[in-house]
């Protein structure tokens, strides 16, 4: 859970950017043009797009949202992080309902509490893993990856290839190692 308050940084900088992208979206108006659809007409209409500066600065926001989730998965399990990003739609739906008058209905409501229900859980299963401690995540990993491959476990991550292992049946593969099973 040390690495939440990232996790969250990067949720909410992700709302922001959709949010300073519709704003300029519905600044700019339809992006049909009436005329003739021409290559000319389309960059034109595309750099007159990105350079508006709602939808610039919205896009700004996305590529520091997506700096934050990298950093993120260097850190933790994408099983972990990847979902909180569905607390962006959360985000996302209340920022419109407010801003943007977009209808909130019960449906919505409903779908929004669901998202919120399953993020907690996969919360809660990450304080149960952070209890453990790093090593015995490491140790976790490369048992469930073994009974997924059998006793020996073939790994090319280097954080794995380093982790402890509690016998030989559980280390990866090396190099020899696999040339004498593929024979």
């Amino acid at each position: 859970m040390t690495y939440l308050p990232f996790i969250l940084f990067t949720v909410f900088t992700n709302a922001a950017a959709q949010i300073m992208l519709k704003q300029g979206m519905m600044t700019l108006g339809p992006v049909a043009s009436p005329g003739a659809f021409t290559a000319l007409s389309a960059i034109t209409m595309v750099l007159k797009i990105v350079f508006h500066p709602w939808v610039f600065f919205g896009l700004c926001t996305f590529v520091i949202s997506m700096a934050s989730h990298l950093y993120v998965l260097s850190k933790v399990e994408l099983s972990f992080a990847y979902p909180f990003l569905s607390l962006a739609y959360v985000a996302v739906a209340v920022a419109a309902w407010w801003l943007f008058a977009e209808d909130l209905n019960l449906w919505r409501i409903a779908g929004i509490a669901l998202i919120c229900a399953g993020t907690v859980l996969i919360a809660q299963s990450g304080i149960r893993d952070s209890a453990h401690g790093a090593t015995e995540a490491k140790d976790t990993t490369v048992l469930s990856a073994s009974a997924r491959h059998g006793s020996r476990n073939i790994q090319s991550s280097p954080t794995l290839a380093h982790a402890s292992y509690p016998s030989a049946d559980h280390a990866p593969l090396n190099a020899p190692d696999l040339k004498e099973h593929q024979t």
